[in-house]
């Protein structure tokens, strides 16, 4: 048997929480003094409420090594954990301390292997579907782990974000950068460089056309789509998920588009209206 755990910026789909082999461990947010589970009881609607009228930015705290170690008992033998970019949080250095502390206890009654997805959001989830994929082909524990670290390392994720905001209040973006961008109604298009720092890819002038130039930067980082899942996820903005998969159906076919709703740390990141794209 075996288990995929990934951290709560990571996305679920219905389907996978039915699963089965799925299970989420939470983050945690701050905002404005209120603290947020990123567990079944996020109001995204109320959080990004709460984000708009806080004067500061929001914060987020990883789950501990004890909420990880919990999530490792059960019968599974074979135990795999997605966390965001160690690049972008310490919920991978959390994750790793609990397997130590769970193998001093435990002895090796399990296997157990911590992925930094270099990533974040969908595209972490995109890595759990790879683990499942390999274990329900029966692959051993190690050449999963081996061709789920292929996987990561050819991995690209996108973002575009509707406003500034949140990355001026956590003191990421200049207030006069900020200013003069949603002034001007510029969008970035954003990345993950090859070690899961995020960089700018470029921008445009609207949505609509920072939109397509992040397909356009997805379709020139990818080689073989028939061959790939791509995955969506949007924040508060369906209408505009599914105008991103209807513009990259006309351009490439994938084996399988995946669409889903951001979840409690990446609309922290995302903000209303940002859309993530991982393949």
């Amino acid at each position: 048997m075996y288990k995929i755990i990934i951290d709560s910026c990571g996305e679920l789909t219905e389907e996978l929480k039915s699963d089965g082999h799925f299970l989420n461990v939470a983050l945690e947010m701050e905002v404005n003094g209120c603290r947020i589970v990123d567990d079944e009881t996020f109001d995204q609607l109320d959080f990004l409420a709460k984000v708009k009228a806080s004067p500061t930015g929001p914060k987020s705290s990883c789950p501990s090594p004890e909420a990880y170690m919990q999530a490792f008992a059960g019968e599974a033998s074979h135990v795999y954990v997605v966390t965001l970019s160690k690049e972008l949080s310490g919920s991978y250095n959390s994750a790793e301390l609990a397997k130590k502390l769970y193998e001093e206890e435990h002895g090796n009654e399990k296997q157990i292997y911590i992925f930094n997805s270099c990533s974040a959001s969908i595209g972490e989830t995109l890595i759990g579907i790879k683990i499942q994929e390999c274990e329900e082909a029966g692959m051993p524990f190690e050449d999963t782990v081996k061709r789920t670290e292929n996987y990561i390392s050819g991995q690209h994720t996108f973002f575009v974000l509707e406003t500034l905001e949140t990355l001026r209040k956590n003191g990421r973006l200049s207030n006069l950068k900020a200013f003069v961008a949603n002034a001007l109604n510029i969008k970035p298009v954003m990345g993950s460089t090859p070690d899961g720092q995020i960089c700018q890819l470029g921008q445009a002038r609207g949505m609509q056309k920072a939109l397509k130039k992040m397909v356009e930067e997805m379709l020139g980082a990818v080689s073989d789509s028939e061959n790939r899942i791509l995955a969506i996820s949007h924040c508060n903005c369906p209408d505009r998920a599914r105008l991103v998969k209807g513009e990259i159906e006309k351009l490439a076919k994938f084996k399988q588009i995946i669409v889903a709703d951001t979840a409690g740390i990446s609309s922290m990141y995302a903000n209303d209206g940002g859309i993530i794209m991982a393949v």
